[in-house]
């Protein structure tokens, strides 16, 4: 079994600051990427944020500059610091983790988890 995590949401105010985390466990072998996307009421899915196993970083064109990924190195776990935060990045954040399933029969090759999703609410 696989588990994907987030931590880290909330209600903040405009300009405010937020830190997600996010970790992977369980039967994964290596992990290829690791990232975040987000879905505002009536929106489809967006990326927000990416990070692979040799530390590249991708970033929303909405979010460069604000947003910070990180982690990755030691642990299946990476962090989505949220800085000058709007309105419009009120969102559910999903995490998801990109790996490789650990060598067995049923091995499965590449496979794609998400996490449940946190809540971040920016408002006055």
């Amino acid at each position: 079994q696989v588990q994907v995590v987030e931590s880290g949401g909330g209600l903040v105010q405009p300009g405010g600051s937020l830190r997600l985390s996010c970790t992977s466990s369980g039967s994964i072998y290596s992990i290829n990427a690791m990232g975040w996307y987000r879905q505002a009421p009536g929106k489809q899915r967006e990326l927000v944020a990416a990070i692979n196993s040799g530390g590249s970083t991708t970033y929303a064109d909405s979010v460069k500059g604000r947003f910070t990924i990180s982690g990755l190195n030691t642990e299946n776990t990476i962090y989505l610091q949220l800085n000058s935060l709007k309105s419009e990045d009120t969102a559910v954040y999903y995490c998801y983790a990109d790996f490789l399933d650990e060598p067995g029969d049923d091995y499965r090759g590449d496979l794609t988890y998400w996490g449940q999703g946190t809540q971040v609410t920016v408002s006055a």
